[in-house]
Formats: C-alpha cells, sequence, structure tokens
C-alpha cells in the first residue's frame, strides 16, 4: 500500500464547518492520516462515562478519544458515498484513514461514520454530505417541475371555452322524429277495427213525433165532435 509523503492534507472551511480537504493528487489505497488519541478503557467506569462526537470504537473493550486538538483526521466529514474510509487495526488498536477512490487537489476528504453514529447525529440535523444535497436539489427541482406543470395545466384549462357557453338563448329543442310507414299502417289498422261512437242527439226520435203527432189528431178531431153535438 503507498505511502504519501507529509501532510497532503489542509483545514478548510466545508459546508458544515472544518473540514480535511487535500493538496495534493491521493491515489486510490493510499494511507492518508492516523486517528488517534487517549484509548478509554470500556470496563472503568471513568472512561466509560466521557461523551463526545470524536469517540472512536475499536473494539467492545477499547475506545479511541479522538478530541485531543493534535488528532487532525477529527476534522474529516461523514460522508454517504466517501472517497476514504477508516482501517482498523483491532490488534494494535490503531485506526487509519485511506484512500478508497483517487483524490484531486482542493477535493474534501471524508468517509461513512457509521450507522450509529448517523442515526444519533446526523439523522436528526439531516446529512450534509455532496449524495444527500444533490438529493435534496433533485427532489427540490422535481416539486418545483411539478408545480410548474399543474399551474401550466390549470391556466390551459381556463383558456378553454366552456361547451355551456358556446348555447345562446334557450336551447333548441330537437325535431320529433317522423313516424315510419310500419308504424302508420298499423296505426291506421287500429282506427279501422274499433267501432264507431253513436252521435247522441238533442230531442226525439222520429217514430215518436210521429206518434206525438197521430195522438194530437184524435184529441182534435174528439174536440170538433163535441162542439158539433
Amino acid at each position: 500500500m503507498p505511502v504519501l509523503s507529509s501532510k497532503p492534507y489542509r483545514v478548510g472551511r466545508s459546508r458544515t464547518g472544518l473540514g480535511l480537504f487535500a493538496t495534493q493528487p491521493i491515489k486510490k489505497g493510499s494511507k492518508i492520516i492516523r486517528y488517534f488519541g487517549p484509548m478509554l478503557d470500556c470496563k472503568k467506569t471513568k472512561d466509560d462515562a466521557v461523551e463526545n462526537k470524536y469517540l472512536f470504537q475499536i473494539t467492545k473493550r477499547w475506545t479511541v478519544d479522538g478530541s485531543v486538538r493534535k488528532n487532525v483526521a477529527r476534522y474529516i466529514n461523514h460522508a454517504c458515498k466517501p472517497n476514504a474510509e477508516s482501517d482498523v487495526n483491532t490488534r494494535k488498536l490503531k485506526i487509519t484513514i485511506r484512500a478508497i477512490k483517487n483524490i484531486e487537489p482542493g477535493q474534501e476528504i471524508n468517509y461513512d461514520y457509521g450507522t450509529e453514529y448517523y442515526k444519533e447525529y446526523l439523522k436528526p440535523i439531516g446529512c450534509k454530505c455532496d449524495s444527500c444535497e444533490r438529493k435534496r436539489k433533485k427532489k427540490r427541482a422535481d416539486e418545483r417541475a411539478e408545480k410548474l406543470a399543474l399551474k401550466g395545466k390549470a391556466e390551459k384549462k381556463a383558456l378553454q371555452p366552456d361547451s355551456k357557453k358556446k348555447l345562446s338563448g334557450k336551447v333548441k329543442a330537437r325535431p320529433t322524429a317522423k313516424p315510419s310507414a310500419k308504424t302508420k299502417a298499423k296505426t291506421m289498422a287500429k282506427s279501422k277495427a274499433a267501432p264507431k261512437p253513436v252521435k247522441k242527439f238533442a230531442g226525439k226520435t222520429t217514430a215518436a213525433k210521429k206518434s206525438f203527432a197521430a195522438a194530437k189528431s184524435i184529441v182534435k178531431a174528439k174536440a170538433a165532435k163535441s162542439r158539433a153535438a
């Protein structure tokens, strides 16, 4: 594994505060810096009570307290898609940060802090690594595009004339469909088969009138005879 010359890095301003940046090309697989500090024995109550963001556990018993100022590696920030990783030697109790990608001068050096650290410290405030920033930018861009698309649809719909407004005044009634020849024939057959209604007339019938006239003449004859006698 190739070893770089002294201090191929510098501390500089990062998105999350301070960070460690490459000052010269760093090849993939190269050792960059060692992560060090006082060793804490987790079996001791005093050591186990120490709490800070720079604790790096090597084994179940031993943890490195990397909060000391001389530990420049503590400035290396977390990244979900890093360009370096921590190489832990559990036998020698040593932690070395090495490159897993080619790193160009000016690029920030970063590695994955692990699931536990992410859940406890980064998830509540939101990860600010380049990968997560790109995801957030893409999400915001997609949301803006969706809003613009919906707005465009609404404007297009508003410009379209309403079909009801096209009709002026009252709606014209549709012409009644003419009956077919078959329907006409059926109607005529029904009218011929039906009996004609008997017409009623006012007054008496002819026979009644004749009988009434005969009776009247008889009465007149009797009256004449009585006067002659």
